[in-house]
């Protein structure tokens, strides 16, 4: 693991809706150069936590901080050159185009007066590609399956070019091709482009097979967290899922894979 100082951290966090408190004195590391995923049962605090690290909610109590400075203190469109996000819901424009939101990703690379340039172009293309949706780039993304549009969204978040992504529940809407795709995908980005990653996911083997830190997290409390092959236990699938499971090796990447037992 990288042993610089993280570029982005949480200390101390009180979340909270209104006034119903999601999560209270929760600090978080994301290391450097990782594929992050962040696994946990619904409504315990993972999407809220990613909220938080890329600025979309402000804490009632602590800090997130980004390169040193806390991450509320800067300007947004100088976060967005650094961090990329894809929510889980996401609005999409009336009857624009697959190109032209995917082309919105390179607003924060571009200046005032500045204009569109072939670089902007080259990776809006390169997003395209990535995530196969070339052929649909002149059709309106409201036309699209729920499947494309994510894959959309996507590219989107692909063409910012940011050296941090988070993305939240990622493979919603996705069928089992596409998912494997996407995940196989961002471990690229990881692995061969430097990319630190932090997912949010609901399917566990997917994230014991393609992270390479996992934080389990329940009741808006961080549980446990590192390697896959180092946390992931039946007895930490039952203290954060109340599952009752057995843990064998994927025979494919030789990860922990969780097998329920069910009743």
């Amino acid at each position: 693991m990288n042993s610089s100082p993280s570029r982005l951290a949480a200390s101390d966090l009180t979340l909270a809706y209104e006034n119903k408190i999601v999560t209270e004195h929760l600090s978080v590391t994301i290391p450097d150069g990782e594929f992050t995923v962040i696994i946990g049962p619904n409504a315990c605090g993972k999407s809220t936590l990613l909220k938080a690290l890329s600025r979309i909610i402000k804490p009632s109590a602590g800090q997130v901080i980004l390169d040193g400075q806390a991450i509320q203190q800067r300007p947004a469109k100088e976060i967005a050159r650094q961090l990329g996000l894809l929510p889980q819901n996401s609005h999409t424009p009336s009857g624009i185009t697959v190109a032209d939101l995917v082309g919105r990703g390179r607003y924060p690379h571009q200046s005032l007066f500045g204009g569109w340039r072939a670089e902007d172009s080259q990776a809006v293309a390169d997003a395209m590609v990535a995530t196969h949706i070339e052929h649909l780039a002149e059709r309106p993304v409201e036309q699209l399956s729920g499947g494309q549009r994510q894959r959309v969204w996507i590219a989107m978040v692909l063409a910012q070019q940011t050296p941090l992504l988070l993305l939240d529940e990622p493979t919603t809407w996705l069928d089992i091709t596409h998912q494997i795709e996407l995940m196989e995908l961002l471990r690229e980005l990881n692995q061969n482009h430097g990319r630190t990653l932090v997912v949010v996911l609901h399917e566990l083997n997917q994230a014991c097979r393609y992270a390479t830190h996992l934080i389990a997290m329940r009741d808006g409390e961080i549980i446990a967290q590192g390697k896959p092959n180092d946390i992931i236990s039946a007895e930490l699938i039952e203290q954060v899922y109340g599952l009752k499971s057995v843990i064998i090796a994927d025979p494919i990447a030789g990860t922990p894979m969780i097998v329920p037992i069910g009743k």
